[in-house]
């Protein structure tokens, strides 16, 4: 009833059992098994973990009370686990940034595998019979990247690299912390090219999610870099409702502590602002799907803060989401109108139920596709008629559709580039932006 949770059985094949055994049962909690090591399941989970752990089932005893941890829950979250040679190779996240360890078989860290920077790991690839191991790293400005790992001596060398016109040297990123509302204190990454000043007037795109335990890290852009290279500046900061901190952070940006996600999201333009990156002239925010509404919902809630607002793909008519597609499997995260408690919370932030005559809005693109069955795009129609209907203002409200498109994921580069001219070029105009060819100097 979720995007997450899951049950596990097994069956033994080489006694041609027929019947399975149950491990773990329910949807409340994630089991994973990595693999079967002298007999025992290797397994992931995050029941009485919230940031996950690693713990050795026996097949002939595989209730709980049976279960012997082998790596404990850590502060960081334990993300992706494989067998490398004799070890096992973890991957945690660690203030939003991948940290990778080896360790052996009786739970001590043997390594801790270097990395070029702040970043992310992807695609751990090998087995207990290798000796080398691949993976990608990216960052914001370092271009997704293969390694091979070699076991004999942990040394590690480029396996292949693409030739993208960027220069990582060129360009900073930086880790920040600011309170929001309420006191809690919220990770930032923010990318500049190393001369652009700190005086309040910087172009800056901040771009947001938070829900459904989903972590924003740090990634490669091609499409990004063309706003980074004009000397805008990029904030993403890691708001509650994701996955940076685990299931706790998760669950506070859920439900009835939404607003808390909004919170955070407002509270990191007013960080930027404060220490003279930009000003609310030249800030647009973006989000997609989950980050559409967080988009409609900050915008609504503080318009005097944003010039530009980019809600994409947006969950946007909270009462009604759930009925339609997959919309009643988000429940979990939002709650639902059917429950009053819950109706009476999401209709205060509801963006399609929330447009007030008289606001002056920010400049609004929304963008959707005509085939979208994850959000269906009358989330975006009825915002936008909303806005269109009541905002007399002079910031242009306009919906883009795209024809013979989805949520997102396939979209072919053809359409991609269009898109992107199209909402670069609303940026540009709006934060008074102008373009001129980079040419990087080696």
């Amino acid at each position: 009833q979720s995007t997450s949770g899951n049950s596990v059985y097994f069956a033994d094949l080489k006694k041609d059992e027929k019947k399975f055994t149950q491990i773990a049962e329910g949807f409340k909690f994630d089991y994973s098994i990595v693999e079967v090591i002298n007999g025992k399941f290797l397994m992931k989970t995050n029941e009485n973990a919230p940031s996950y752990k690693l713990v050795w089932v026996n097949p002939a005893e595989p209730q709980r009370e049976n279960w012997e941890e082998f790596i404990p829950e850590q502060e960081s979250v334990l993300q992706g686990v494989s067998l490398f040679g004799p070890y096992v190779y973890v991957q945690y996240l660690e203030k939003a940034n991948s940290k990778a360890y080896l360790y052996d078989y009786n739970g001590k860290i043997a390594h801790e595998i270097e990395l070029p920077g702040i970043g992310t790991i992807g695609g751990f690839s090998s087995d207990k019979e290798y000796d080398e191991a691949y993976y990608a790293f990216t960052s914001f400005s370092y271009p997704s990247t293969i390694f091979k790992l070699n076991l004999s001596d942990y040394s590690t060398e480029i396996y292949f690299e693409p030739q993208v016109d960027v220069k990582p040297d060129y360009y900073v990123t930086e880790q920040v912390f600011y309170p929001s509302k309420d006191g809690t204190k919220v990770s930032m990454f923010i990318v500049r090219k190393k001369d652009v000043e700190l005086d309040g007037n910087n172009p800056t795109l901040l771009y947001g999610y938070g829900g459904f335990n989903i972590s924003l890290t740090p990634s490669f852009s091609i499409i990004r870099m063309l706003f980074l290279e004009q000397g805008g500046v990029l904030a993403i900061p890691n708001l509650r409702g994701g996955g940076e901190y685990g299931k706790t952070w998760h669950r506070a940006g859920t439900k009835l502590q939404k607003q808390n996600v909004f919170d955070d999201f407002i509270a990191a333009a007013e960080y930027l602002i404060e220490k003279k990156y930009t000003n609310p002239s030249k800030i647009a925010i973006q989000g997609g799907s989950n980050g559409g509404l967080l988009v409609g919902a900050t915008m609504l809630q503080r318009p005097d803060l944003f010039k530009v607002a980019l809600p994409a793909v947006g969950v946007l008519d909270m009462l009604r989401y759930h009925k339609f597609t997959i919309g009643w499997a988000w429940a979990d995260d939002y709650g639902t109108s059917d429950v009053k408690e819950e109706f009476e919370y999401i209709y205060k932030y509801s963006p399609v139920h929330n447009v007030k005559k008289g606001v002056e809005y920010p400049a609004t693109l929304i963008t959707t596709a005509d085939h979208d069955d994850r959000v269906v795009p009358a989330h975006s129609f009825k915002f936008a008629a909303e806005l269109q209907a009541k905002y007399k203002g002079k910031n242009p409200m306009l919906i883009r559709i795209d024809k013979q498109a989805g949520h997102g994921a396939g979209k072919p580069t053809s359409k991609q580039m269009d898109e992107a001219i199209d909402t670069w070029s609303f940026v540009f105009y709006h934060l008074g932006m102008t373009y001129s060819p980079i040419n990087y100097i080696y």
